[in-house]
């Protein structure tokens, strides 16, 4: 195992982002449709925060009752940035696997955006983590 390698080497590259001005219908389209967990959150080119799959389910409890109405109706009450997890942290692709890990390992985040240049160009979960580690042995 390479001690050295970059975390470019395993991240989702050109993630899809949302930024302010969108829905969480559309947050949740792009979840159902794509079957991601994690989608970063920018403002201009800045990433401002992650929104997650789990975020969505916490404020849309009501829905395991089935009622999508319900459900719709509390996506537009709320923001992308009332739901989102905002100062996040970010690697920078030139950052090793191991400084991506020591960060995800802390269990506060479990998607890292990697930035080249101040600019997303990627993204990095725990998944991705393990995934390396499987290829490994």
């Amino acid at each position: 195992m390479n001690k050295r390698t970059p975390v470019s080497k395993i991240m989702t590259k050109d993630p899809i982002s949302v930024n302010l001005t969108q829905g969480l219908r559309d947050v949740h389209q792009i979840f159902k449709e794509r079957n991601i967990h994690h989608i970063p959150v920018v403002s201009g080119s800045n990433v401002i925060g992650v929104i997650s799959k789990n975020d969505m389910e916490r404020i849309s409890f009501v829905s395991s009752v089935g009622q999508n109405g319900v459900e719709t109706a509390i996506y537009d009450m709320l923001s992308i940035e009332q739901v989102m997890t905002a100062d996040v942290e970010t690697v920078e692709e030139s950052d090793t696997i191991r400084e991506a890990a020591t960060i995800l390992a802390r269990g506060k985040f479990h998607a890292l955006p990697v930035l080249k240049d101040e600019k997303l160009t990627g993204i990095v979960t725990s998944t991705d983590m393990i995934n390396h580690l499987l290829d490994q042995f």
